[in-house]
């Protein structure tokens, strides 16, 4: 039986009243070959040879689709779109007179966005029966916003580059709670710090003004 967890956010401006959300728990993560098996064990009509081969033909064919343009919806299963961001070694521009102006090259595909189709999302709560998993409570920080910037900024100065974890122990975040909050500090302009890189490889600096 799938389990909730009950979880405590901070508000957006990162203080303030927390929040409460609820995730699921999940058991563990189903790889390609078991989902496949699974759903041949559920409908034998299919190979699993023939499950594959639609599923990958179908996903080459969302790739394509979402490369041209267009947004990909598969009814009962939701809507595919592109993901547009500016390249790693580029800075990002603005509107402002005397700002740097992207080029075409500048810009890239950085994700898929997917929004599920509503009547997906009734069909799983249909045949989802929860229980009560546990609560997850945020770890304070003994220092202010301000603080907590500050501190990271004479960590920068000291060594250059920072990563989610130098922060959430500097600050006594905790580390989902430090990640959103570089995310925030790297996208405003007035923080001095910023981001370089993605995923695993994102690392936090100074601004080139700092």
């Amino acid at each position: 039986m799938p389990k909730y967890i009950k979880k405590e956010i901070v508000d957006l401006n990162g203080k303030g009243t927390s929040q409460v959300y609820y995730r699921m728990q999940a058991w563990r993560r189903l790889e390609s070959d078991e989902f496949v098996e699974r759903v041949h064990s559920y409908n034998g009509a299919f190979s699993k040879s023939t499950i594959i081969g639609v599923m990958s033909a179908v996903r080459d064919q969302i790739v394509r689709e979402l490369a041209n343009g267009y947004t990909v919806t598969i009814d009962g299963v939701g809507t595919f779109g592109c993901r547009l961001g500016v390249r790693p070694d580029k800075e990002m521009d603005g509107f402002e007179d005397g700002e740097t102006r992207r080029n075409a090259r500048s810009i890239m595909v950085t994700g898929v966005t997917f929004r599920a189709d509503k009547e997906m999302a009734r069909d799983i709560d249909s045949q989802c029966e929860l229980e009560r998993g546990g609560v997850e409570r945020l770890q304070p920080s003994k220092y202010s916003q301000e603080e907590r910037i500050q501190r990271a900024k004479q960590y920068l100065q000291k060594r250059g580059y920072m990563h989610v974890d130098d922060y959430a122990a500097l600050t006594g975040l905790s580390y989902s709670t430090a990640s959103r909050e570089l995310r925030r500090l790297a996208s405003d302009p007035e923080s001095g710090i910023t981001s370089r890189g993605r995923k695993s490889a994102k690392l936090y600096v100074l601004q080139d003004n700092q």
